[in-house]
């Protein structure tokens, strides 16, 4: 690590919020005369990938400032008045728990203005289309980052209009009724979430989440505390998505592009267990002690539902759609995750925090290698796809194909991959819960969600045969038309280069989870004891 002084860490830090929507600002104006390029739409795009490679600069730097002797401590912190009526304040900080989804929400979003700079989905203005993007990014990175109650709120809105026009505008078949049903749910949410917000700030007298994360709930009623847990844990988990609020997360990624599914998959779902983590189990821990036995339940039941579903459409005579059936995936995947936070323990929430990553390193993947299927069979469709012996990844194109069946094995949670870890971690937790949890209950809920685990290895098989085993020679044909699709084209440069940090990170975070847990497992200790520890 380097030696970076307090005050350039906090500039770094700010610079993550603010320069995403500077750079935004500069998309929709003309290129200065030297970048335009071969045309104003090349310029544009070149322009997103310059402004996500400086602020992924800016991460890593950050990150290789970050005193990882004391991941604990908020560090790189600006405090600022901002509404002193209210005592709401322009409070930035990073630990160890919000670094690391700071650096994967840099990492991907470069990832997808570089494949965007080759590939850019069709649809309007490549203006909008990286103004968007950037606003996007910015959101989210403050959602990380922010370190009071209302700026977290504002930043978590904040992504929704531009994830809705990304869907809307340059989205595939169904694109508008998908982009509502997102909008809809998440606002809802966000409304009842809003509520126990600001229960929380005015009871307590102070929207600061450092301090109230500290005081542990001492300043708030039993009664404040569930109805405050209830209502920002609905909003949560809306976003995470948790069984059964989740159902606007299939037609939304079947219906963006793949630069949307992306970031939907493994940034966006993650700020609603970053909210179960930040605030909901510091803040309100006698309200999430009552909740958690409802939270573990609902989550062993997305796990087994999501991985039925996944196992419906990969099977042969259902028309599965490969987008859709990652999707569900998701499901199941984030029940791991709250399974982990509903424990209460440090070993299952290191697990979730843990599976975050992971989750949002395979999955972010999965939904490239989709997209660069569907753009070369032209579908999705898993029947159409495998035709009677299968796609023929494999022979067809062989890169292409071993690529989709590391992603499915390191999905599946095979270990030796980042899958495995988190998982495992939430099992754990699960199966030693802590005190005043019932451990007869957590011990079921652990059993159902150890028999997931073999639902998710059996749909992942079915999908790597179906679609990268088969005859090479066999010409695919088309849905309707008979038409065949021309000779497969194998990984491409740029594809290799928005890959290959995913399939480095999943193998590195397999082998060395330590990275990960000595970041998050001191500053969750000290979450859970209330600061003190």
């Amino acid at each position: 690590m380097i030696d970076i002084s307090e005050s350039v860490m906090q500039f770094l830090l700010a610079f993550l919020v603010v320069g995403p929507l500077l750079g935004a600002a500069a998309a929709l104006l003309p290129a200065p005369p030297g970048l335009r390029g071969s045309g104003p739409d090349q310029a544009v795009l070149r322009h997103g990938v310059t402004v996500t490679g400086a602020v992924l600069a800016a991460t890593v730097v950050l990150a290789l400032g970050f005193d990882h002797d004391q991941p604990s401590r908020m560090q790189a912190t600006t405090d600022i008045s901002w509404i002193p009526a209210l005592d709401v304040r322009i409070h930035l900080g990073v630990d160890g728990i919000s670094l690391p989804l700071l650096v994967l929400t840099a990492l991907l979003t470069f990832l997808c203005a570089l494949h965007g700079y080759f590939k850019m989905p069709a649809g309007p203005s490549p203006k909008a289309f990286v103004a968007l993007l950037l606003v996007l990014e910015s959101g989210t990175l403050a959602t990380f980052a922010v370190l009071d109650l209302v700026l977290f709120f504002l930043a978590f809105e904040m992504v929704l209009i531009p994830m809705y026009f990304l869907i809307a505008r340059w989205g595939g078949e169904g694109r508008q009724p998908a982009a509502w049903k997102f909008i809809l749910y998440t606002l809802l949410g966000s409304v009842v979430m809003l509520l126990g917000l600001l229960l929380v700030g005015l009871k307590a007298g102070t929207f600061d989440m450092v301090a109230l994360a500290t005081d542990n709930g001492r300043d708030l009623t039993t009664s404040v505390q569930v109805i405050a847990a209830l209502a920002i844990g609905i909003g949560l988990a809306v976003k995470t998505p948790m069984w059964p609020l989740h159902s606007w997360l299939p037609d939304a990624h079947t219906a963006a592009p793949t630069i949307g599914s992306v970031l939907l998959a493994g940034v966006l779902l993650k700020m609603g267990t970053y909210g179960f983590v930040r605030i909901v189990l510091p803040i309100t821990p006698d309200g999430m002690q009552t909740f958690a036995p409802y939270l573990a339940a609902f989550a062993v039941a997305g796990i087994i539902y999501g991985s039925l579903a996944c196992l419906a459409l990969a099977r042969k005579g259902t028309g599965g759609d490969l987008k859709r059936l990652i999707a569900y995936s998701s499901v199941g995947h984030m029940g791991f995750v709250l399974l982990g936070i509903a424990s209460m323990t440090p070993t299952g929430i290191n697990g979730a925090l843990f599976a975050n990553i992971a989750h949002g390193l395979i999955t972010g993947l999965l939904f490239f290698l989709v997209g660069a299927v569907k753009d070369r069979y032209g579908t999705a469709d898993l029947d159409t796809l495998a035709g009677a012996t299968g796609a023929a990844l494999y022979g067809r194109a062989p890169r292409l194909g071993g690529l989709l069946a590391f992603a499915a094995v390191a999905s599946l949670g095979l270990p030796g991959l980042a899958g495995f870890w988190g998982e495992m971690l939430a099992l754990f937790g699960a199966f030693d819960p802590a005190d005043g949890l019932s451990r007869p209950a957590f011990l079921v809920f652990m059993a159902i969600a150890a028999f997931g685990t073999l639902l998710t290895a059996a749909y992942l098989l079915v999908v790597v045969r179906r679609v990268c085993m088969g005859a090479p020679s066999q010409s695919i044909a088309g849905p309707t038309d008979g038409r065949t699709f021309a000779p497969l084209t194998d990984v491409r440069g740029y594809e290799f280069a928005a890959w290959t940090p995913l399939v480095a990170l999943t193998v590195i975070a397999g082998l060395w989870p330590a990275v990960l847990l000595g970041l998050t497992d001191p500053a969750v200790q000290q979450l859970l004891a209330g600061g003190k520890s």
